[in-house]
């Protein structure tokens, strides 16, 4: 059995912002119990021409979120293209991975599945989401109450998976969690890395992204509560998928 202090993740970053930037390997580093310093960053602004083979030498990979960046613009931001090929190489290769928002997008796409885009009536905030059946039977998702509360602001989305995935995870409007079918890949459309108080952070620095207004900030914000439950989720890949 691997021991935690050794592990190394490839944390595979999609944010411009440099206070985004910290706050998300932050944010992944508290959740998923290791340290900053066993958390290696590859962003994609810096180096859109993500190789296929980025994760080599790692143990698993990590992938953020974005609110600069669009997958069904590729044209516009080339590396979407390059990040799909290093997610269809982790699932050929059975490397494990754990992928959050935008991660979540980039593996449905990798995996020939399809996003659709909402500009109005998205979900944001603090939600309810609902578990599958076949969420009871899973290493990450088997301890979580049905509904949970997750952190999730998204304008894309996806409502039907590939057959080679599994759904564990769901609101009315779309999928928020699978995994794919006999590997240690899973993937989160809400953000399992963030906690109320980034939240609040990181709307309030994205809210022209996203609000209409500081009134319409402050009614998420207020309605906002703490979500222990889906935050726990990262250790429990370290601890269930890259510790045994």
């Amino acid at each position: 059995m691997r021991e935690r202090g050794t592990l190394r993740v490839l944390l595979l970053q999609i944010r411009d912002g440099a206070q985004v930037r910290r706050e998300e390997l932050e944010s992944f580093a508290l959740y998923s119990g290791l340290s900053l310093r066993q958390i290696d960053v590859l962003n994609v602004f810096d180096t859109p021409q993500v190789p296929v083979d980025a994760f080599e030498g790692y143990d698993a990979v990590f992938v953020g979120g974005a609110s600069e960046a669009n997958v069904l613009q590729p044209e516009q931001y080339p590396f979407v293209t390059s990040c799909i090929h290093l997610l269809t190489a982790c699932i050929n290769q059975n490397i494990p991975v754990f992928a959050s928002c935008f991660g979540f997008q980039l593996a449905v796409l990798a995996l020939g599945g399809e996003i659709k885009h909402r500009e109005t009536g998205f979900e944001m905030g603090t939600l309810p989401i609902s578990v599958s059946l076949a969420a009871t039977d899973d290493p990450l998702f088997s301890h979580l109450h049905d509904p949970f509360y997750a952190v999730s602001v998204h304008k894309q989305y996806a409502d039907q998976l590939p057959s080679d995935c599994q759904v564990l995870a769901f609101t009315q409007q779309c999928i928020h969690a699978f995994r794919v079918l006999d590997k240690p890949f899973w993937a989160f459309q809400f953000h399992p890395e963030v906690d109320r108080r980034v939240l609040v952070e990181r709307l309030t620095y994205y809210q022209h992204n996203y609000t209409e207004g500081e009134r319409h900030l402050k009614q998420v914000l207020d309605a906002a509560v703490e979500t222990p439950v889906s935050n726990a989720l990262l250790a429990r890949f370290v601890d269930r998928v890259l510790l045994v």
